[in-house]
């Protein structure tokens, strides 16, 4: 199985229809089986896209409208293998100018989904009003045992008014009855909390039982995702490991690595992506 995880930052960046394409070149290459991705955004005042563009959609949550500028729609349109796929809007970026949302996308078929808020806002105007978006899926085949693929974009452990750890507890009690009932459960994202700092955000994570998929890689690289200043972090001058692929339950992973970072495939965003194969 392979994943890959990427935070976007859709329609932030220069030549955004060119890093669309080469990113589209880069999933066909690879040929991954299923793909989360965060800041995916649609301009607000966009056209609704027509329903022959959502022929592979799923709706997760009712009423949700996909632009026609959709960064995920596009990219799927793309890409040489139909991808099964939903997106859920979190909040409004830009004093309301985009819908900012999480998108997954499979080969197989979506055959459930789980959704909700982790952050304690419930203002779709701010910008820290945050959401998990889960699917349940399989990989390999329709008789293969499904898996939940989930994609998530939190807070900041410091962060005064959305602190981490409570909106670390609300994803714990959505996916309790999951994990609870034996389903596997693969987490994927941007965590916004570094993995090389102690006492913070990742070790409160891997207390809860998660496994990170690039400690238990048999072969991975340095693992850093964000090397320079980026929104969130604009005083950062060192390689942070912020971005993940977690599993509910402990699974050594063939190989983790960092892509989309120059060297292993073109720079599409301010974060470099994840890919893991299990």
């Amino acid at each position: 199985m392979k994943l890959l995880t990427l935070n976007t930052h859709a329609w932030h960046e220069d030549e955004q229809e060119k890093k669309i394409s080469q990113l589209a070149d880069f999933i066909n290459e690879r040929g991954f089986d299923a793909i989360a991705l965060q800041e995916v955004n649609q301009l607000a005042t966009a056209e609704q896209a027509g329903a022959e563009r959502l022929t592979q959609y799923a709706e997760a949550e009712p009423g949700v409208i996909v632009r026609a500028d959709n960064y995920a729609l596009l990219l799927l349109e793309q890409l040489d293998t139909p991808y099964y796929w939903t997106w859920l809007p979190t909040h409004g970026a830009y004093h309301g100018r985009y819908d900012e949302g999480v998108a997954v996308l499979t080969r197989e078929p979506i055959t459930d989904t789980v959704y909700g808020y982790v952050s304690g806002l419930r203002d779709y105007l701010n910008y820290k009003t945050r959401r998990l978006l889960g699917v349940k899926t399989t990989v390999g085949g329709p008789d293969s045992e499904p898996i939940w693929l989930c994609s998530a974009h939190c807070g900041w452990w410091h962060d005064e008014e959305e602190p981490f750890r409570p909106q670390w507890d609300r994803a714990e009690a959505l996916l309790k009855p999951l994990r609870d009932a034996g389903e596997k459960v693969f987490l994927l994202g941007d965590l916004n909390n570094v993995a090389q700092i102690r006492g913070e955000g990742y070790d409160y994570v891997m207390r809860h039982g998660w496994c990170d998929l690039y400690t238990s890689a048999l072969e991975k690289d340095e693992g850093s995702t964000v090397l320079k200043a980026i929104g969130g972090w604009e005083n950062n001058k060192q390689p942070l490991r912020i971005d993940y692929i977690l599993s509910s339950s402990h699974i050594t992973a063939k190989k983790s690595e960092v892509v989309l970072d120059g060297k292993n495939g073109p720079v599409v965003s301010d974060h470099f992506g994840v890919a893991a194969e299990v």
